[in-house]
């Protein structure tokens, strides 16, 4: 038994990796002869043994799983019994963005261990391809929604109702700020508000979690104020890097009794979060008054403007130390900052100058 033991745990002959299919309803039996077939294994009778003894027998679940090139009989019967995540085989991703929804189909190539993307398309304006609707009929397919930082509760909304694997209606849209971007596990015919509930579950989660680690610096009163907070640091940049640096500008507004003038305000306050603004903003839009608008009130907006992820939650909390109140684009993809209002009137000069020369 201890030789029989010790080969079960010894790496195994797979030369290369494979792609695993176990169908739904199939037996460890028949998994240990597609394994046999397949070269991962040296013997099925053992391997059946092996998971016998390891009481596992049982727990086999349905699946596409990436058997790594040498895997021993002990790792493969982990990787089959632990999760019927899919870890190969056809993904189907569906990306709820801040412009638009995007569906991709791809494939994991066992050899290079690198998804190929087999298709791409945007369900609003685009006739799904063959390759999809294919996928979809297979249920071993991976699928998941992903919702970007700093989508509105609306577009996320109308995202997931271009998702045509899912159902049911949304009675009502979710309060802005309260739904958590990140990656969602799908399945055919799963509900829209149950996805939704599972967003809303995720961002208090996070939200109690980021509110436990206040500070001195923490420049706001409470969980609400710190999703607005949040949410207009998502909106402002992108740039990891700067999430604190933007924090900090906003910490130094608030508690000198400044205007924030940040013009994503402007923006939510004019199309309420449904869709992107369509034009550069103007002067004008400035000073249209809205309760969002922080050119012409002061403190923080009433509500988010967007659903921030958990990077801009931490930068509102633990914003850097800095004597910043000002910045602007630098044209390089980050912002340029600044602590006094000459200093930023440079900035600015500066940015004109380089979009003159793009322009030329």
């Amino acid at each position: 038994m201890t030789l029989m033991k010790s080969k079960f745990y010894v790496p195994g002959p797979l030369e290369q990796a494979i792609c695993l299919k176990v169908k739904s309803g199939s037996s460890m039996s028949k998994v240990a002869l597609q394994l046999g077939d397949q070269g991962a294994i040296t013997s099925t009778q053992l391997f059946n043994i092996g998971v016998d003894y390891t009481n596992r027998a049982s727990d086999l679940k349905a699946g596409n799983f990436l058997i790594r090139a040498g895997a021993s009989m002990a790792e493969i019967a982990d990787q089959i019994t632990t999760s019927g995540r899919n870890t190969c085989g056809t993904e189907v991703i569906y990306r709820v963005g801040v412009t638009r929804t995007t569906v991709l189909v791809r494939e994991l190539d066992p050899m290079t261990n690198a998804y190929v993307e087999v298709a791409r398309f945007n369900p609003a304006e685009e006739v799904a391809p063959d390759v999809y609707s294919q996928s979809l009929a297979v249920n071993d397919t991976r699928m998941r929604v992903t919702v970007a930082e700093g989508a509105t509760s609306w577009q996320i909304v109308e995202g997931l109702k271009a998702i045509d694997a899912l159902g049911g209606n949304v009675p009502e849209l979710p309060s802005e700020g309260s739904l958590a971007p990140d990656s969602y596990e799908i399945r055919v015919g799963d509900l829209r508000t149950d996805i939704l509930q599972l967003m809303l579950k995720a961002q208090e989660v996070l939200l109690a979690e980021v509110w436990a680690s206040r500070n001195d610096k923490t420049p706001v009163d409470s969980k609400e104020e710190l999703l607005v907070l949040a949410s207009i640091i998502e909106k402002e940049t992108s740039v990891a890097g700067e999430r604190d640096m933007v924090a900090s500008v906003f910490a130094n507004r608030l508690n000198s009794g400044m205007r924030l003038q940040t013009d994503p305000t402007v923006i939510y306050g004019i199309t309420l979060g449904k869709g992107p603004l369509g034009r550069r903003l103007l002067k004008k839009d400035t000073l249209r008054d809205t309760v969002w608008n922080t050119y012409t009130n002061f403190g923080l907006p009433p509500s988010p403007i967007a659903n921030p992820g958990l990077a801009s939650l931490q930068a509102a909390i633990n914003p850097a130390e800095t004597d910043y109140k000002y910045f602007v684009a630098d044209g390089m993809g980050g912002h340029a900052f600044a602590e006094t209002n000459k200093e930023h009137n440079r900035n600015r000069v500066a940015l004109k100058k380089i979009i003159a020369d793009q322009n030329k």
